[in-house]
């Protein structure tokens, strides 16, 4: 039962508890909105409701006197839940290639054999935060230290909003961490230490419920290949083997993800409104001009290229969180980006702003395949192993975890000083890759992101990601073990542009894989050394022949050959909207701010200023962590507590209401938010006393 104001606007919801196989979770009717419910406008809209973008909308809605809309081009998810919600079904029942993934194209990649590369990307409340593997690594401190360097040279604020001690604690902020049963610890070999992980934030990490025997084999080949077992790697010192952290709800065994985790478990919010199948098509701008530029007004947003455009009305300010790619498709057709691009797809320049999508840089991977004798978790899925029911709630929470970050020295021995100085050799020419015409901006920027790279090269950082994956292949089948290979600081850059002035027209997306030769050497020592860790012991009993590329290739020539015909992307797009100096091609300073815009912010993926060795999910919940508070306390509203919003994370079916409603301007709305709240807990008190 659901009780709503004469504004149709949510006042509270009564739980109902279900049950599932994957045990009991509360059902609500949340903040997910028809179209006819919107106000005419609102102090925050947010492009995007997925990994950060529903970090957004949670935390800046606390504030019961502030009033956020989420526009967010996909479902909500309802319809999918199983393939969402279980986390084996990453697997099993993806949802890569159907409604629910963006399905982007690369165009042909020379050095790759010259194949259109798919890039998956969730489209669906939560973003690919649903669609993901799930795993939760973190940046190194290293890494993060060099960000405000990068990003700010000469402000002493920026490490306090980007360093490693603010992202640490924002990370931390979105966290509750469980720990592994002492079962799953001992099979597993799983080094952990609770004081790196949060414990009262909205998303859920913690291991498996079931592991799979193979995965105690990894941190002991690796060690016996001089690669050490991590301590604690969320800690700040990620190189080395571990077993990762998963975005995973122990209570239940579902995926934790941006919905679950920041959406579904608030209390009822009449300031929040997140509107599902809308897509932000362009950023609209007033006549007047405020500090820092043009001044939003308005957000434009529609269904389809064929839809009828329609607007909303923006108090404060907009924020792009639609990702890598959809944040600078929003920026350039909303006028902002490079005047060549814009003009040529018939777009009209408001500000000429080269770096956006540019800097583009994305973790390049293949895999070996071998054949096992041992069990897998798609032979124990597919029913071959009886004594493990292969669709029980405790096994479907199994995904693949084991990892490890390889350095310089480990993966080219005695080369490794040579190959640095190449490197430093390089460094003068190497922009020429981006290509002819570009813009000297961008060209300072590739120049500042490669030295800090360059310098990487000395630390102990892994510059090559070898992930342990016991979930089967199309090469071999269920009873077949992939070691995949994954370039983690490429010295390649590339670019997205758009050609139409039409937003629903997917950009032109060129990552330029293994442009630079560097990437090639890294890749192919990364592809040798982890046959080697098939062929070392104690992971290499389980291991029956190689099946990929196979015994036939040897040489260098061979392996970049093979490199070139199965390589893809790991999943891992950022940069497009560089936070740099504006000097150096970026797009946002450090307070994500958009250059020559008064209220427009970027906060996601596509604002890190170069790749991290590790998977972006983590650092992007901190990212939009750090964001809240930062717009919060612009506007004083305190930040939120760590205890808020609640944690309970459960697995939801929520369904929206499409009940009309006349629209109410966000300056009213305000004055109903505190006898909203108390009609809320009223009536759900009366309710409980009448149960």
């Amino acid at each position: 039962m659901i009780l709503f104001s004469k504004y149709g606007l949510l006042l509270t919801s009564i739980p109902v508890v279900l049950s599932s196989p994957y045990g009991p979770y509360t059902q609500h009717k949340r903040n997910i909105v028809a179209q006819t419910q919107l106000l005419d406008s609102y102090d925050f809209v947010i492009a995007g409701g997925g990994t950060a973008g529903l970090v957004l909308a949670s935390r800046l809605s606390e504030d019961a006197n502030t009033t956020v809309l989420v526009l967010e081009a996909g479902d909500t998810g309802d319809a999918v839940a199983s393939s969402i919600d279980v986390p084996a079904n990453a697997y099993y029942q993806s949802l890569w290639g159907t409604p629910y993934d963006w399905g982007y194209p690369t165009v042909a990649q020379p050095n790759v054999g010259n194949r259109v590369l798919p890039w998956p990307r969730g489209k669906v409340l939560g973003g690919s935060s649903a669609i993901n593997g799930m795993y939760s690594v973190r940046p190194s401190q290293i890494e993060l230290d060099a960000w405000p360097a990068l990003s700010a040279p000469g402000d002493s604020s920026a490490s306090g909003k980007w360093g490693w001690q603010a992202m640490l604690a924002a990370m931390k902020k979105s966290e509750t961490f469980v720990s592994p049963s002492s079962a799953v610890q001992q099979a597993a070999d799983i080094n952990y230490d609770v004081s790196s992980h949060g414990s009262n934030g909205p998303l859920y990490t913690s291991f498996p419920g079931y592991i799979v025997p193979l995965v105690g084999s990894w941190a002991p080949t690796l060690a016996a290949l001089g690669v050490p077992q991590t301590q604690d790697a969320y800690n700040g010192q990620t190189w080395g083997s571990f077993v990762a952290t998963s975005a995973i709800n122990p209570q239940n065994w579902t995926r934790s993800y941006a919905r679950s985790a920041y959406l579904d478990p608030l209390p009822p919010r009449g300031n929040l409104h997140v509107l599902p199948n809308y897509t932000a098509t362009r950023v609209l701008f007033g006549n007047s001009t405020g500090t820092g530029g043009l001044v939003a007004s308005a957000v434009e947003y529609a269904t389809s290229g064929y839809d009828a455009r329609k607007t909303v009305g923006v108090n404060k300010e907009v924020i792009l969180a639609s990702g890598a790619i959809g944040s600078p498709n929003v920026l350039m057709q909303s006028g902002v980006g490079p005047k060549a691009v814009l003009q040529k797809a018939g777009v009209q320049v408001l500000v000429d702003l080269p770096g956006v999508g540019q800097h583009l840089q994305d973790h390049l991977s293949t895999q070996l395949v071998y054949k096992t004798s041992s069990d897998t978790a798609a032979s124990i899925h597919d029913g071959s192993l009886k004594t493990v029911p292969g669709n029980s709630p405790t096994f479907m929470s199994f995904v693949n975890s084991a990892t490890a970050y390889v350095n310089l020295t480990t993966l080219l021995g005695s080369s490794a000083s040579s190959f640095q100085s190449d490197v430093a050799n390089a460094a003068a020419n190497s922009s020429g890759l981006l290509g002819d015409g570009q813009d000297p901006t961008v060209i300072s920027g590739y120049q500042a992101i490669y030295n800090i790279s360059q310098q990487l090269l000395t630390s102990p950082l892994g510059h090559i990601e070898i992930l342990l994956s016991l979930t089967g292949t199309p090469n071999a089948g269920d009873q077949s073990v992939a070691i995949q290979v994954a370039l983690q600081r490429p010295f390649s850059q590339g670019s997205l542009w758009i050609t139409t002035n039409n937003t629903f027209d997917y950009p032109v997306i060129d990552p330029k894989y293994l442009t630079h030769d560097a990437d090639r050497t890294l890749l192919r020592a990364g592809v040798k050394f982890a046959r080697q860790i098939a062929q070392t012991q104690p992971l290499a009993q389980a291991l029956t022949g190689e099946v990929v590329p196979g015994p036939n290739v040897n040489t260098d020539d061979q392996w970049d050959g093979w490199v070139a015909q199965t390589a893809g992307t790991e999943y891992h797009p950022s940069s497009t909207c560089a936070m740099l100096p504006l000097a150096q091609g970026g797009v946002v300073d450090a307070d994500l701010r958009v250059y020559g815009l008064a209220n427009v912010r970027v906060a996601d993926s596509s604002v890190f200023p170069m790749q991290f060795a590790s998977h972006l999910m983590a650092p992007t919940y901190g990212l939009a962590e750090q964001a809240s508070g930062l717009i919060r306390a612009q506007y004083n509203a305190p930040p939120s507590s760590p205890n808020s919003p609640n944690n309970s994370n459960n697995s939801t079916t929520n369904s929206t209401d499409t009940s009309p409603a006349p629209k109410k301007s966000s300056d009213a709305l305000r004055t109903s938010l505190s006898s909203t709240a108390l009609s809320a807990i009223i009536f759900g008190l009366l309710v409980g006393i009448l149960a």
